[in-house]
């Protein structure tokens, strides 16, 4: 592994030992104050389990316990912060201020979630970074040995060093996981083990529950060709995303593969099809530290949360430590990390991701006592994105990459599960050669436009107008792109970036999902394109929800402008929606589809909006910048937000929406939640066959 070039292996198993023993002897020590006793023994408790973990696989036993053990090996290594246990956990900011007082706590409950990542590098064999955590570790249990005023500050400056010292090799460990195809963990389960059992699935060290389980069995449950026509739809996207933007695949030979736990069977012809286009797979692990994550966002694969508050409680814990100095640490760090892998990140296609839905609706607790960003460390964090931001551009050739997503339900989502997945692989196989020639009626009226009006129906009470580009050769060139089955499986939808200047209205929805998160009420006020105030009523204080949007939506900007407005024309996912009661459950890529939707940050063409992109009919596309985005040829720092969050109307929530044209003719596309433009009418038949 390129991570450990200077340090021997023999090195590494000595430190580990040594390490190992000196935990072991806390078990029998009462060394440290007695209020700290409980958290020593709950963090020694889950080390020396990742220990047997460790020794089993060096004696070559742990692929030969049985599905129970396994079963119980897991539940032990997850059970302090699954369900109503993570009331008790010392993960838990809440339950760790109550018992530490509100500094030390959030200390603590940082701590012992960070050094859940052991989990993560026992089941992969880095010992390397096990050992260190295991190192620091000991190094904050000798402070509290020693206990004195300033242990608060010792212990925190530990863990501030720790970070300095060794973001590099995390963020090394990141891009090797990334773009190192010979080393791919997930994959030597998925292309190597025997997936009729089921024990395979706990060989991930990820969390594992009845989604994981009945997902894998219900995949089994399939026929061959069925489950080869599922990768094919998803790998034949990818392909065709490369040929609908004129970008050559051949120059690329790495593709990513993110999913949720249980679909390997469908990855594993995945795989086999990726393979076939000249791209081996690469699928790495969403990230369990806290320098490699974004908030409580998976990315990467991953299993069902055994706790969203969990992640939640912890999408800042950064904060506690964050400062200009560390920032800069972490830029170095990333770009010696990126440096490393240059020739890999050369021929990066992009990813290519099965989205899951169906889970619990989830509406987080605003804990008090969970770590936030203050206003310097706001702007500390969206500075050293946009330099991510750039990095990445620069290593990844981003305007040559590319990109697909595909979504399925995971059993939780009822007894109706196995008929929605039957629905859901029709939806994700449209006919899209019908919704090209209807999109493009649509698109041939929008093209007509100076700009949409939308306005809602009944309780929604969004009134916007969009302001459309110009065009300079309506015989050539066009505003919105047609989007068929490619890149965003399933078909439906056509889109533009608007014009922000104009650009003005109430956006309005009284209940979504974005991102797992529930907003109810949500309003978004624009002004020449820019969000200028934004509120949402999930709290009973103002102030909260401000701030839960500005977190999570707004992701600590500003302001953030709208990127990209769309008419969804995927009337057949709508009224599955509807039939099985799921729409709030649909995510935003099915979702997307379902209604106009509009885009708040960067637009679909970031970064790439330099290369020439066409419809099916040969026109080119010119709606690709905005006046932000055009500020990358000045300064390329102001012109992203490194964010895209898609907000969706649904149908039966629109009044009207119509073109204007600049001779002051109306054009109605939708009234009164139906398609009367002429040539869409055969949208509405979902809505009639269905009802």
């Amino acid at each position: 592994m390129r991570l450990y070039n200077d340090i021997s292996i023999e090195e590494i198993k000595e430190r580990y030992g040594l390490a190992m023993e000196r935990i072991a002897l806390m078990q029998q020590e009462r060394t440290v104050a007695e209020k700290y006793q409980p958290y020593f023994e709950r963090a020694v408790s889950l080390i020396m389990l990742v220990n047997s973990i460790v020794k089993m696989k060096e004696e070559g036993k742990f692929k030969k316990l049985t599905l129970d053990e396994q079963k119980a090996l897991n539940r032990a290594l997850y059970d302090d912060i699954a369900g109503d246990n993570y009331n008790c956990s010392y993960c838990n900011p809440g339950y760790a201020c109550k018992e530490f007082g509100t500094k030390m706590g959030r200390l603590l409950a940082f701590l012992m979630t960070e050094l859940r990542s052991i989990i993560v590098f026992a089941y992969e064999d880095r010992l390397y970074e096990l050992t260190i955590y295991l190192e620091l570790f000991i190094q904050i249990y000798n402070y509290f040995e020693n206990e004195d005023e300033y242990i608060y500050k010792d212990v925190k400056r530990a863990i501030y060093e720790f970070l300095s010292d060794n973001c590099e090799l995390l963020f090394t460990a990141r891009m090797q996981e990334m773009l190192d195809t010979d080393s791919s963990f997930a994959k030597d389960i998925i292309m190597n083990e025997d997936l009729s059992d089921l024990s395979y699935l706990y060989l991930f060290g990820e969390y594992i529950t009845d989604n994981e389980i009945k997902t894998a069995q219900f995949l089994n449950s399939l026929p061959e060709e069925k489950l080869i026509a599922m990768a094919n739809t998803f790998t034949e996207g990818y392909r065709l995303g490369f040929i609908a933007n004129r970008l050559d695949i051949t120059k690329k030979k790495i593709v990513n593969i993110r999913y949720q736990i249980g679909f390997e069977r469908m990855v594993y012809y995945a795989v086999q099809g990726f393979r076939k286009m000249g791209l081996e797979a690469a699928i790495y692990r969403a990230a369990p530290n806290v320098l490699n994550k974004r908030q409580h966002l998976k990315i990467g694969y991953h299993s069902t949360s055994p706790n969203k508050q969990y992640d939640y409680d912890h999408r800042f814990d950064i904060g506690l430590l964050l400062d200009k100095a560390l920032t800069v640490r972490m830029q170095e760090g990333m770009k010696r990390a990126l440096e490393t892998f240059r020739e890999e990140g050369a021929v990066f296609a992009g990813p290519a991701v099965i989205e899951v839905f169906g889970e619990e609706l989830f509406s987080p607790e605003d804990k008090q006592e969970a770590v936030k960003l203050n206003k310097r460390q706001q702007k500390l964090i969206v500075d050293y994105y946009n330099a991510l931001n750039l990095l990445n551009k620069e290593y990844f050739r981003i305007d040559e990459t590319s990109f697909t997503i595909i979504a399925y339900p995971v059993p939780e989502i009822g007894k109706d599960f196995e008929r929605i997945f039957e629905d859901t692989v029709k939806v994700n196989t449209l006919d899209s050669e019908q919704y090209r020639q209807i999109q493009q009626k649509i698109i041939d009226a929008l093209d007509q436009g100076e700009y949409v009006r939308i306005i809602g129906a009944g309780a929604n009470h969004t009134d916007m107008t969009v302001k459309l580009y110009p065009l300079e050769d309506p015989t050539s060139q066009t505003k919105f792109e047609n989007c068929v089955a490619d890149v965003n499986i399933p078909v439906g939808e056509v889109f533009t970036s608007p014009v922000l200047a104009g650009t003005r209205g109430v956006l309005h929805v009284p209940k979504i999902y974005l991102n797992d998160l529930e907003y109810r009420e949500l309003e978004l006020v624009f002004e020449d394109g820019l969000i200028v105030n934004y509120n949402c009523k999930n709290f009973e204080q103002e102030a909260k929800n401000k701030s839960y949007i500005k977190e999570n939506l707004m992701y600590n900007r500003d302001y953030l402008p709208l990127g990209e407005f769309a008419i969804g024309t995927n009337t057949t996912a709508y009224m599955m929606g509807k039939k099985y009661d799921i729409a709030p459950k649909l995510p935003i890529l099915i979702a997307e589809k379902t209604g106009p939707h509009f885009a708040v940050g960067d637009t679909c063409y970031k970064m790439s909006e330099d290369t020439k992109v066409y419809n099916p009919d040969g026109k080119e596309i010119v709606a690709r910048d905005n006046e932000i985005s055009i500020l990358r040829k000045s300064d390329i720092s102001k012109a992203y937000f490194n964010c895209h969050t898609d907000i969706t109307l649904p149908y039966d929530e629109i009044k009207e929406i119509s073109v204007c044209t600049a001779d002051g003719r109306i054009i109605p596309i939708i009234k009164d939640s139906r398609f009367v433009l002429p040539g869409t009418e055969a949208l509405n038949e979902a809505f009639d066959t269905m009802a």
